[in-house]
């Protein structure tokens, strides 16, 4: 067990084998360094989100896999940014990086979608879930997410047909109670202020601008943090091992200066 190592918490809608990328691309830079990947609850392996679920149930769990590794580091990615930051107000970490956390601050990661997907959701529509996620979350970024509803609508059914919008269909249920944990821990960046680990909160360049916009409002906080938005990269950055990406992330952990 190194303290050096690394925990990856991966983001909603997918699983952990999709950071294998990154994993291969971490192993080639810090070879001495193990990183530690796992499925988070409702997933796989790890069993059932219990009833009651909150986000705390998350922070438990990471607890537990880092005293069974005896890593300091964590990295989390979208909702799995949510995550890490809630666990380094109470945990003692060594480094905190995310990229494109879902971190509720100031309003300004969108919200109003959430009733609209729930009812859609529990209604057995997971297209119309997806299309109403998708629209939301979307906004700003690619030009699909602009177009009329009803052709969203039939570009989700045709992605729920794939092997990894099947996937992605599958965890919805999954997806919509950790997006409502976002919803439910608003307020002001100073909240995170009591986050002492040194941080580093990075966003994609074209990524939903509000991710670089609550990056800022954070690292304004937090007594050290710095933000780095990666060039020519959206919000799948770290799924697909990025090279830029995964060179970022072994600089900030071995103290060197990031660098595009």
């Amino acid at each position: 067990m190194a303290t050096d190592d690394l925990v990856v918490v991966h983001g909603g809608g997918v699983t952990a084998d999709m950071y294998d990328r990154l994993v291969r691309a971490l192993a080639r830079r810090l070879p001495r360094i193990t990183v530690h990947v796992y499925n988070r609850r409702g997933r796989l392996d790890a069993g059932p989100k219990r009833p009651g679920y909150t986000v705390d149930d998350e922070i438990a769990d990471l607890a537990a896999v880092l005293e069974r590794t005896g890593a300091r580091n964590v990295f989390g990615h979208s909702y799995g940014g949510l995550v890490v930051m809630r666990a380094a107000l109470e945990l003692d970490l060594g480094h905190v990086a995310i990229y494109d956390g879902t971190v509720q601050v100031d309003d300004l990661f969108p919200s109003a979608f959430v009733p609209r997907m729930r009812a859609h959701l529990d209604a057995g529509d997971l297209a119309r879930a997806v299309t109403v996620m998708g629209q939301a979350l979307e906004s700003g970024g690619p030009a699909a997410a602009r177009l009329p509803f009803g052709v969203q609508l039939a570009i989700s059914r045709a992605f729920l047909r794939t092997p990894i919008g099947r996937k992605m269909g599958e965890l919805l249920p999954t997806t919509i109670l950790e997006t409502e944990e976002v919803v439910a821990h608003p307020g002001p960046a100073s909240q995170y202020a009591g986050i002492r680990a040194p941080a580093l909160l990075a966003c994609g360049a074209q990524s939903p601008p509000y991710y670089g916009k609550i990056n800022a409002a954070l690292a304004a906080a937090m007594p050290d943090a710095r933000t780095f938005v990666l060039p020519r990269s959206s919000h799948n950055a770290p799924n697909i091992g990025r090279p830029r990406f995964a060179d970022m992330l072994a600089q900030f952990l071995t103290g060197s200066a990031v660098s595009a």
